[in-house]
Parts: structure tokens; C-alpha cells; sequence
């Protein structure tokens, strides 16, 4: 963009063409200069005393609007932008990853429909109100792997949680190898805050990296982990497939609750309990409210357009053109 004191043209390349108007405006002296009178008299003395009329006047006017609407069509062409000053300014600037389980057992019904689906729509409202952070998915069973890095794009990002299951992976669940994989999405962010939410509902059982080695690596990088451990308190009821249909059975809730509690208190983190939706819901608000990171700005340039007032201009002198040709400056054939 080049700048012309508080205006920027963004296609600046269009102002030569305003080289055509002197062009424009010779041409029309030189066509003017060489019209001749097609009636001849012998003498015009009898004519000097006559007073000339407002069509004498007017007669230039017509090119002289067609002129100034072409300029500013250029002008319109070439994208006039005003710029403001720099202004101090508040914004958010936080790299959210969630860590999410899609071990078998989180078919759980505890949880309305049940766990994976409870934690996968409330999980989207998070996502939706995250409005100025950068947000990523990571999902693990008896292995881990990225469904989204971090992104601003919302409605990405909503639909490839929407469209995690249980069984896209091994079964199994590997707490380390998916909050390692999580740490790997976030260490090279510069951002001011990076996040972790891990949200499991069992016990490490399987994968090549301990649960606290992972923490111990988040905690290198700066990298704070939310821990959430999903499933009410005793039993909780598991679809099972039987020859008659699916039936439920009672199942105990093993939460390691001390390793999930050592992880975030190791990061700088906090740990929850879910035993209810409701609940889940209360925990992501209580996220949402804690991760709020102000970060001031300086040097902001605001741009706003400016070719409107150009555009508006040529119109209106190609109208008052025209209605002076077809009113007061009519030709008789």
C-alpha cells in the first residue's frame, strides 16, 4: 500500500489513469477550435448587440462533469482508505488444546446421552465462546493422535468434535501419551498462556509415556493443565450387548484422582470432578472464567474505506450530465 498522509491507496496502480483527463481536456479544446459555422451570412454587425444565453454558458459544462466523474471512478478504482491513529487496545491471546478420552468406557450412561457425548457437546459451547483464543483436539484410548491443531476456525474445529467415537482408536487408556501429545501441539506457541484441558474417565493402563512424565514435560514448556476426571462416585451403568439387545450393567468408577490431582498441581493447574452434566458445564464455565488473559496492544491501525463518496460523486455528475443534454442543452436534429 503506499500512503498519501492519512489516505492509503490499496490499488494505487489505477491512479495513472487519471492521466487520461488532461488528455481528455486537449483533445476537446482542439475538436472545439475546428468546428466551423455550416450557415454562412455576408455580415454579422446586426448580431453583435445580442446577449448570450445561459446554452452559451453551459455549453462545456457537460464534458467538464464527464471529466470530473472519470476522476473519480479512478480514484474509487484505486480503494481509498483512511487510516486512524494508534489506539491502546485489550485482547485475549490464549493456545487451548483439550485432551480428550475415547476409551470404551466412556460410553458410560451416567451422563445424558453418556460420557463421550456429554463431554463432547459441552466441549463445544466451550469452544464456541472462545471467541479471540487458538483451540486444538486431541483424542486418545490405548493411543493418542491429533483430530485438529490449534485453530481459529470454530466451525472446523466443532465439527471434527462432533465427529469423534469411541473405537477410532485402540481401546485402552493411555493418559500420558495423550497429554504428551497435547504439550507437543503447544510448546513451539508463542502465545502469552497455553492450555491443557485433560478430561479422562479411568486409569492409565496402556502407552509409552507415564502420566507424570507428561506433566513434568507440560510444566518445562510453561503449559497448564486442567484435569478433569468424568464418572459419578461408585458404580455407573454400561451398555452391554447381549442376545436379547443391549442391557445395561453396573460398573465401579476407577478414577486415579491423586495422579490427575499431581498433574495439575505440578502445571500450575487445577483439578475437577464431574458427576453430572450439569456439573461438567459448571467446570468448563469455571475454565473459561479463569483463563482470561489480558494482553494490551499498541500501534493499532484502524483502515476504513473511503471509495464510496468517489462513487456516489461519478453518478451524480453523469446524472446532471445527461439531464442537461436532454433539457437545457437539447439539440433540434
Amino acid at each position: 500500500m503506499y500512503g498519501y498522509s492519512d489516505i492509503i491507496f490499496v490499488h494505487p496502480k489505477f491512479l495513472w489513469l487519471l492521466l487520461l483527463i488532461p488528455l481528455l481536456v486537449a483533445w476537446y479544446v482542439l475538436v472545439s477550435n475546428r468546428r466551423r459555422a455550416t450557415l454562412q451570412i455576408s455580415s454579422i454587425g446586426g448580431l453583435l448587440g445580442v446577449q448570450k444565453g445561459l446554452r452559451y454558458y453551459l455549453q462545456h459544462v457537460p464534458f467538464g462533469l464527464c471529466c470530473v466523474a472519470l476522476a473519480c471512478i479512478f480514484l474509487a478504482l484505486a480503494r481509498p482508505q483512511s487510516t486512524s491513529k494508534s489506539e491502546s487496545i485489550y485482547t485475549e491471546g490464549i493456545d487451548i488444546v483439550i485432551a480428550l478420552d475415547i476409551s470404551g468406557s466412556m460410553l458410560a450412561r451416567d451422563f445424558s446421552p453418556d460420557r463421550l457425548q456429554a463431554a463432547k457437546d459441552i466441549g463445544t459451547q466451550f469452544i464456541a465462546d472462545r471467541l479471540n483464543d487458538r483451540l486444538g483436539l486431541v483424542v486418545f484410548a490405548g493411543e493418542s493422535f491429533t483430530q485438529c491443531p490449534l485453530t481459529t476456525d470454530r466451525i472446523t474445529l466443532i465439527n471434527l468434535m462432533k465427529d469423534v467415537e469411541c473405537g477410532m482408536i485402540e481401546d485402552g487408556t493411555a493418559i500420558g501419551n495423550g497429554l504428551a501429545t497435547a504439550v507437543a501441539r503447544l510448546k513451539d506457541s508463542k502465545s502469552v498462556s497455553r492450555v491443557v484441558i485433560l478430561l479422562t474417565d479411568g486409569v492409565n493402563n496402556s502407552g509409552e509415556v507415564a502420566p507424570i512424565t507428561a506433566a513434568e514435560i507440560a510444566k518445562t514448556y510453561g503449559i497448564r493443565v486442567y484435569t478433569i476426571g468424568v464418572g459419578t462416585i461408585g458404580t455407573a451403568p454400561y451398555p452391554d450387548m447381549t442376545p436379547f439387545g443391549i442391557q445395561l450393567r453396573q460398573i465401579p468408577v476407577e478414577i486415579d484422582e491423586d495422579m490427575l490431582r499431581t498433574i495439575a498441581e505440578m502445571t500450575d493447574g487445577k483439578y475437577f470432578r464431574a458427576t453430572s452434566n450439569t456439573k461438567l458445564l459448571e467446570i468448563y464455565g469455571e475454565i473459561n472464567k479463569l483463563e482470561r488473559a489480558k494482553v494490551e496492544v499498541d500501534s493499532l491501525i484502524r483502515h476504513k474505506e473511503e471509495y464510496t463518496p468517489f462513487a456516489l460523486l461519478a453518478l451524480g455528475c453523469l446524472i446532471l450530465e445527461l439531464v442537461m443534454r436532454l433539457t437545457i442543452l437539447r439539440r433540434i436534429p
